[in-house]
């Protein structure tokens, strides 16, 4: 008992030195940094599910923005492709300055009942929004897509 007891002490005792030890400014964000969690987003039917974290740094004029977003798709779909089953897909836009839409990426993934992490980055994003579909095996055209959802708007701000 003593042994736990000294262990935990150890352990909050380390944490709070290297608390004390990094500067301060690597806690503070700007007011125009924002970061939130997303989701969850399905396709119809519920599917196929992503879900999220997305993170934006401006620059210190406030003039540019790197835009990460970190994810999950899952493929919920328990029927075999011979019975109709298909593969989990999200897809991603961004807006740029000037309000012209574009896709910046999209992941398939296929392997009921798991999931897929992934990431990307892009610059200069006015908003941000995503949708999850399914998408056949060998087929590069998403079907069954649920709506777009933003997950991110400089307008918010």
């Amino acid at each position: 008992m003593l042994k736990k007891i000294a262990t935990g002490l150890a352990a909050v005792a380390a944490t709070s030195a290297l608390a004390l030890a990094l500067p301060a400014a690597a806690y503070a964000s700007t007011p125009d940094d924002q970061s939130e969690y997303w989701g969850p987003v399905y396709a119809q039917h519920h599917q196929a599910k992503a879900q999220g974290w997305v993170g934006v740094d401006w620059d210190r004029r406030g003039r540019s923005n790197e835009v990460t977003v970190r994810g999950r798709l899952w493929d919920l779909d328990n029927r075999t492709y011979r019975a109709g089953g298909k593969c989990a897909f999200v897809a991603f836009q961004a807006s740029d300055f000037d309000h012209d839409w574009s896709p910046v990426y999209y992941k398939k993934y296929c392997g009921y009942p798991g999931s897929k992490w992934f990431q990307f980055e892009e610059h200069d994003v006015l908003s941000l929004r995503t949708k999850v579909c399914q998408i056949g095996p060998n087929s590069n055209f998403p079907v069954k897509c649920g709506h777009w959802q933003y997950i991110y708007t400089a307008e918010s701000e």
